[in-house]
């Protein structure tokens, strides 16, 4: 059994990074964002936004680079709609985040929506299916412990 998550924000600080296209939709998800970091009592927090989930992942990165943060969460909104491109960013978007994690030792949270359609992405910004910005902030606040434990333990 696994143990239960530490998910006390006293003393970390969390940016959001969050995406300006699609935005009525990445505003509910940073709205998410900011109450998990309420409930989870977080010292300190940063919002940066960007133009689309394409570029979350440079902002990502020096957000990281700059050492005052313990967590980057990304947030963003790709819809399906008619092509294929929505693909593409969404799949660079996740590379991106990833390596940018990877390479600052930082914990960059992906919380970018891949969904079929609008009514999926608010389903999933704070409607029935929960807030996926808040779960986001969750994890970034686990992974920032856990990282910060094992740099002392």
């Amino acid at each position: 059994m696994a143990d239960e998550p530490n998910l006390d924000g006293a003393g970390l600080s969390i940016a959001v990074v969050v995406a300006r296209f699609n935005e009525a939709i990445t505003s509910r998800l940073l709205d998410g964002a900011l109450d998990a970091m309420r409930r989870h009592e977080v010292g300190k927090h940063g919002v940066y936004w960007v133009p689309g989930s394409f570029e979350l992942s440079v902002a990502a990165k020096r957000v990281a680079e700059g050492g005052s943060h313990d967590a980057v969460v990304c947030l963003g909104a790709v819809i399906r709609h008619e092509t294929d491109h929505y693909l593409h960013i969404a799949t660079q978007a996740a590379a991106g985040i990833q390596r940018a994690a990877l390479d600052t030792g930082v914990p960059c949270i992906f919380g970018v929506l891949t969904c079929d359609n609008e009514e999926q992405a608010l389903a999933r910004s704070g409607g029935s299916r929960g807030n996926k910005g808040f779960e986001a902030v969750e994890s970034a606040i686990e992974t920032a412990n856990l990282i910060r434990s094992l740099q002392t333990g």
